[in-house]
């Protein structure tokens, strides 16, 4: 599929509003009102989306004077992404429709430590297994997918990592991984496109790119690890060198037990440590003193919280979290935002966002 937002910022931010409209669609008049384009620029771009098969009319709505007016909307089904959620104990692979809905979910046990060979072998057998319609496995497996064009594939996994590069870092008890060329080996594999991420920028993307998301926040992941997705803008905040929202190795005890990162008294290390015995209360405590320092840095709208433990002691960590935001004056809302497969969701964004220019 040719897919014409990816060479026109114009046609980018029509299919994006057609996105958002959902079902209930958007006229052309309300498209051009809101773009600020001409009506004529709006007529040409989504005859354009409509002879690619990417929006189709949704019935019409009545108007103030004359004819009523046809209402469009997105196509979800004109293509597909795959998210992979490459954590440090399982793989999550997820096939999703254009407007970014799980049509396919695929999940299976991994350890990263064992190397790049034998877990991108993984990730590519479960890739060609969604792409090619295989059935979903797993907890809440969804049916089989239609077929339709599949555009790429996003790749989200522990930090460091270069981004722009599509290589990791020396991932936090991982060093194996260092400088392992994982996009261009995945993208010759598989023969699709390849965009790789830290785990927290792209669960960041996936909330950013909803209609309601807030303007600037902190998406704060506590799982196998512990890091931060910043959004700015409306914008992930990555940094020129994924750099960005390294929240887990945050010294905040600085005669605190040593960290696989080379540090000492790291935020990751205490939170795990506290979880481990059992102290989920004082694990949100110490998540708490970290997002303090992310909201008075960088002066955000929210916290919001995702990941395994904390989905699996959610108003532990959010009253936690809360608690020690409001002891120190610090007015931002806390909430739990990150579903079981956000990482994995948001993977996929990378992939469908320049879509639809963000």
């Amino acid at each position: 599929m040719n897919v014409p937002a990816l060479r026109s910022p114009n046609a980018a931010l029509v299919l994006d509003l057609l996105r958002t409209a959902g079902e209930t669609g958007i006229s052309r008049l309300e498209l051009a009102e809101r773009t600020r384009l001409t009506p004529q620029a709006v007529s040409r771009i989504t005859a354009r989306l409509r002879s690619e098969g990417l929006a189709a009319e949704a019935g019409h709505r009545a108007s103030t004077g004359g004819k009523p007016r046809t209402v469009l909307r997105l196509v979800p089904t004109a293509g597909y992404a795959v998210g992979v959620h490459l954590d440090r104990d399982e793989l999550t692979t997820l096939l999703t429709d254009l407007a970014g809905a799980v049509v396919a979910r695929r999940t299976r046990p991994l350890d990263l430590g064992a190397g790049a060979g034998p877990v991108l072998d993984a990730v590519t057998e479960e890739v060609r297994a969604l792409s090619a319609g295989s059935p979903a496995t797993g907890p809440d497996a969804a049916a089989e997918p239609a077929p339709a064009p599949v555009l790429g594939v996003g790749v989200a996994m522990p930090g460091p990592l270069d981004h722009r590069a599509g290589v990791p870092g020396r991932v936090t008890g991982f060093p194996e991984w260092d400088g392992h060329p994982v996009r261009e080996e995945l993208a010759r594999r598989l023969g699709l496109p390849v965009v790789l991420d830290k785990d927290t920028n792209a669960a960041a993307l996936g909330l950013a790119v909803r209609p309601a998301a807030p303007g600037s926040f902190a998406y704060v992941h506590l799982g196998t690890g512990l890091g931060a997705g910043l959004v700015l803008g409306g914008a992930p905040l990555r940094g020129d060198r994924t750099g960005a929202g390294e929240l887990g190795h945050q010294t905040v005890q600085l005669d605190g037990p040593p960290c696989g990162c080379g540090g000492r008294g790291c935020l990751e290390v205490l939170c795990l440590a506290a979880v481990a015995r059992g102290d989920d209360a004082g694990a949100a405590r110490v998540l708490g003193a970290g997002a303090a320092n992310v909201v008075r840095l960088l002066d955000i709208d929210e916290v919001l919280l995702g990941g395994r433990l904390v989905l699996a002691a959610p108003e532990v960590f959010t009253g936690g979290v809360r608690e020690v935001l409001a002891g120190l004056g610090l007015t931002a809302p806390v909430r739990v935002a990150g579903e079981r497969d956000a990482v994995a969701e948001g993977a996929a964004w990378l992939v469908l966002a320049p879509v639809f220019g963000k």
